[in-house]
């Protein structure tokens, strides 16, 4: 190992279903640099001393991803003011001085993949419903609020914890309960679904689209399938859809950067390696 050796990870618990290594290291690739991006499998129960030990064991940083998300908050340092609104870190970057600094690139990876997948789509153009109110539910509103989008509306089967979520945030959303989804997208501009529902070996998401203008852009996070019944619904009437690949991709990038010192960029050829490794479990 030589002193330009970098060395980043993924940890969760489990964690060998992660397709975060295939791009870092494509990117490490692409770069010609002298690194590597390792998963780690962490119990909840050792999260704290295995994010202790990333300075004692060279890593510039890593990754999280469930179960570690929120209960990391306990165990750092620093945390960035949005990952502290959202109340959830997906990204660790061990300072110069061994401490460690929690941001969350999610909301990030989300308002990326959108403007990529549908370009010219502006925050203003008009309201978004966003279905669900767990962990990504809480990015994604972030970065719509940041945005600017004038007017969210949530959309979940528990009420309650909507609006829970709505105050914790801090920002005047229109929560609305499950019943009236289908009605909830009468003039808006972006739908994104954040729940599980359509993802392979999921329950189906019963949604009419009926009501969504043609204009509007439909958004799956889920990215197993790519291409999921709600995508294909909104792509044979004409709406323009964007999956949820590219929101895993572009959430990668700020932590590359600061582990690695180089902004990297989501390439086609980058895109065909993770779509590549959909095929597998």
């Amino acid at each position: 190992m030589t002193d330009s050796y970098r060395l980043a990870a993924v940890m969760g618990w489990p964690v060998a279903h992660s397709r975060s290594p295939v791009m870092h290291r494509y990117w490490l690739e692409r770069h010609g640099l002298d690194g590597d991006y390792v998963k780690l499998a962490v119990p909840p129960d050792r999260l704290g001393p295995a994010l202790r030990g990333l300075a004692n064991l060279g890593f510039a940083g890593c990754n999280l991803t469930i179960p570690h998300k929120e209960t990391a908050l306990a165990f750092l340092d620093e945390v960035d003011p949005q990952a502290r609104a959202i109340g959830a870190v997906n990204t660790i970057t061990v300072l110069p001085d061994g401490k460690l600094h929690g941001a969350n690139s999610d909301a990030f990876g989300f308002i990326a993949n959108l403007k990529a997948g549908a370009p010219g789509w502006t925050a203003a153009s008009g309201p978004a419903v966003v279905l669900g109110s767990g962990g990504a539910s809480r990015a994604v509103l972030a970065a719509l609020l940041q945005a600017g989008v004038p007017e969210i509306r949530i959309v979940n089967r528990t009420q309650d914890r909507a609006a829970a979520l709505a105050k914790q945030l801090g920002a005047d959303l229109k929560v609305l309960p499950w019943e009236q989804r289908n009605t909830a997208l009468a003039g808006a501009n972006l739908l994104v679904n954040t729940t599980s529902l359509g993802m392979t070996g999921a329950p189906a998401l019963d949604l009419s689209l009926d009501a969504l203008p043609a204009a509007a852009v439909v958004n799956d996070i889920v990215y197993v399938p790519l291409e999921t019944p709600l995508l294909a619904a909104a792509r044979r009437r004409g709406n323009r859809v964007v999956d949820g690949l590219g929101m895993l991709i572009h959430q990668g990038r700020p932590g590359f950067a600061a582990w690695f010192g180089i902004e990297p960029e989501v390439t086609p050829e980058l895109r065909a390696r993770m779509v590549a490794t959909l095929a597998t479990p």
